[in-house]
């Protein structure tokens, strides 16, 4: 097969990434960054995502809130075909002085530079599901 001018876009093997606790103790994940300008030096896109397989170690960062100079979008995507919208645990978190409660599949879209995190985290846990993360305009991580 030929190669084409595009090939260079098309990222074959994500990076992956162990994402730990910020104390490095407790529950560790397997991440893969999809896209990243590491990965394709042109995009201005950072996309990773990793499996929720049990209720996640809660980061004091996320519980205090935090902002970022770029746009964000956090994805919770549920793992059940027959059922795609069964998220499969139910998540409390904020989004500016608003408290934003999900147990559905759902995506929120965070405007530059709004604090968000976590209030109570995964409150329910029944299955593992997919938590992704793209951040706009941002480059590396």
């Amino acid at each position: 097969m030929t190669e084409s001018k595009y090939d260079k876009y098309l990222v074959k093997v994500p990076l992956r990434e162990v994402v730990v606790g910020s104390n490095g103790e407790g529950r560790t994940s397997l991440a893969m960054t999809c896209m990243s300008n590491e990965l394709v030096p042109e995009s201005k896109i950072y996309i990773q995502y990793h499996w929720v397989r049990e209720v996640p170690e809660l980061d004091p960062l996320l519980i205090a809130g935090h902002s970022h100079n770029f746009d964000e979008i956090i994805l919770y995507i549920g793992a059940d075909p027959e059922n795609p919208e069964y998220l499969g645990a139910e998540i409390d978190g904020f989004v500016g002085d608003e408290r934003q409660i999900t147990d559905k599949t759902s995506a929120i879209y965070i405007p530059k530079n709004v604090k968000h995190g976590l209030v109570k985290g995964w409150t329910r846990f029944e299955k593992p599901h997919i938590m992704m993360q793209v951040k706009l305009n941002k480059g590396n991580p």
